[in-house]
Order: structure tokens, then C-alpha cells, then sequence
């Protein structure tokens, strides 16, 4: 089969290697459509991994599956999984088949093309991970309270749109950032309100919105003015109830007073993994991603 490997900083190749073996908790797709995500570009030219296929977005056809398993050959399905991985350099959706976790997938729904599907599965899983484990708040289907208000840094991001989405879904008021250009999208996905982050006073306005009572905010950007704008706008009244701040990008929280995680979609597949520092095989996280993909298939999405 082909991939697309990565020989050396900034330089890929189309190469014939051998199809992947598969190993427990996986089964093998035929990929037959992918996703860009800024990951890639990032392990391609700063990231050491030599040798790996890119790509974390993929929509397929399983091939085959290990005995015992819900899946079949045959079944269309999408997902995420880890490219640029340096320990399983076999992994990586750029490639004519591919190795995926059995419980980051879902089923495509019959409304969706493979085009579609391949779009999902890295914002499915980093917005589950973010809002629901990370933030603490209540999954899709939990009782909630339409006071409970979350701030979605980046509303009209891929990851952000998701976010809006499945915030509504938990029963969550969702304020969020974007251009006027796109207050309109992020409202009818199901935004409340929507400030502008180029406005000197878009902290200030989301403070006095929420009445200085924010309390989660989930920044898809994480970089520049976010952390500021979300750093300002997160509640001052933390003696009782902390405020909770996540970031896709590591970041400098300026406020300590606001716990300030830093989630890595990649440590969902519950699998130890080298990326600038060791990673340990967090079988909590991959758990915790699994419930939330369960989840999204009950909802009747895959």
C-alpha cells in the first residue's frame, strides 16, 4: 500500500510500505477520505517524527476486525487516531489503510459523505475531552441548569462549532468569540451571544454579560489575545467555586487562581507516546473519550 511519510523536517514522500497488523483494541480501515488539522503541519516542520505517516482525520471502510468486536467489515465509519505517532509509525490516517482505536469511531451517518465524516473526529474528541472531563461539565443527556454558562473561545472554528453544538446539547448557555462575520453561524448553532474578539472591550463585555459569574471557558485558539480576553472574562470570585480554563495549545494562564489545563487529544487513544516529553498510557483519558464517543452514537450522530 502507499503512505505519506515524513523523512525529514518539511519534507513528505509517497512510499510503498507494508499494510498495518493489527493490535488489540484496533481495527484496520481502508481510508478513503482525510482531514488537514493544524497538527500536521506542525509535526511536518517542528516536531521530530521521522519516518511516521501524518494525519489524525480519516473516514473509511473497516477491512477487518479482531474477534469479538461490535464492528464489521464493510462498515463505514470516521474517527481519530494518532499520526506522526513515533512508537506505531504505521499510524496515520495520509495512508490507502490504517490502524484505528475501536472506540474513537462511529458509524457515518447515511447524510454524510466520507468528505463530511473525515472532519469530525479530532474536534469530536478534543470537545469532549475539553468541556466534559477537563471543565467538569455535564455530558449530553446529564441534567444541567441553563444557568450554567461556558465560554467557547473561537466559536466559529472547527473545533468551536463543535463545541457550541455540544454544549447546547448538555443543556449549557454558550457565550462565545468570533468575527461580526460570523455571528450569525455561530448563533444558529446555538450561541446565545457572540462578542467580537477584536474589540478592545471584548473581556470587558463578557464579564459584565455573565455578572462576573463565568466560570468555564474553553479557549480553541490558545494563542495571542485569547488567553488574555478568557483570562479576563473568567469570574474574580473564586473562593468557592473555581474557575476552570482549558487551552488546545500550551499557554501561559496568567491567573493562579483559575485552574489552567492543557489537553492533548492524543493521549485518548490510551496508548504511551513521545512528543517532545514522554506521555504515559492514560487509560483514564482514553475511558473518559470512549464514554464521550458513546455518547455521540446514541444521539443518533453515528
Amino acid at each position: 500500500m502507499k503512505a505519506l511519510k515524513v523523512q525529514q523536517p518539511g519534507l513528505l514522500e509517497v512510499l510503498d510500505v507494508e499494510r498495518p497488523k493489527i493490535r488489540p483494541g484496533f481495527c484496520l480501515v481502508k481510508v478513503q477520505a482525510v482531514a488537514l488539522n493544524p497538527t500536521d503541519h506542525k509535526h511536518l516542520h517542528y516536531i521530530s517524527c521521522e519516518g511516521c505517516t501524518l494525519g489524525c482525520d480519516y473516514a473509511g471502510i473497516i477491512e477487518e476486525v479482531r474477534p469479538g468486536s461490535s464492528l464489521k467489515k464493510g462498515d463505514r465509519i470516521f474517527g481519530f487516531l494518532h499520526g506522526a505517532n513515533l512508537e506505531h509509525p504505521e499510524d496515520g490516517a495520509f495512508s490507502q489503510y490504517t490502524l484505528v482505536r475501536e472506540g474513537l469511531q462511529a458509524i457515518i451517518p447515511k447524510s454524510l459523505s466520507f468528505e463530511q465524516a473525515a472532519s469530525l473526529g479530532v474536534a469530536i474528541t478534543t470537545v469532549g475531552m475539553g468541556l466534559c472531563q477537563t471543565l467538569q461539565l455535564p455530558l449530553p443527556g446529564d441534567r444541567s441548569s441553563e444557568n450554567t454558562s461556558v465560554l467557547i473561545y473561537g466559536g466559529s472554528t472547527a473545533t468551536g462549532t463543535m463545541a457550541i453544538q455540544i454544549a447546547r446539547l448538555a443543556g449549557l448557555d454558550v457565550i462565545t468569540t468570533c468575527s461580526p462575520a460570523n455571528f450569525a453561524l455561530v448563533k444558529s448553532l446555538g450561541a446565545s451571544v457572540a462578542f467580537d474578539y477584536n474589540d478592545p472591550r471584548c473581556a470587558e463585555d463578557i464579564f459584565k454579560h455573565t455578572r462576573g459569574q463565568l466560570y468555564h471557558a474553553l479557549d480553541c485558539i490558545s494563542e495571542g489575545k485569547s488567553v488574555e480576553i478568557c483570562s479576563e472574562g473568567l469570574s474574580k470570585d473564586t473562593a468557592v467555586q473555581p474557575a476552570r480554563y482549558c487551552s488546545t495549545l500550551p499557554v501561559d494562564f496568567p491567573r493562579k487562581d483559575v485552574i489552567s489545563t492543557f489537553i492533548l487529544a492524543y493521549t485518548a487513544v490510551g496508548e504511551a507516546f513521545h512528543k517532545i516529553i514522554d506521555h504515559p498510557a492514560n487509560v483514564n483519558d482514553y475511558n473518559a473519550a470512549k464514554k464521550f464517543w458513546g455518547i455521540y452514537k446514541r444521539r443518533g450522530l453515528g
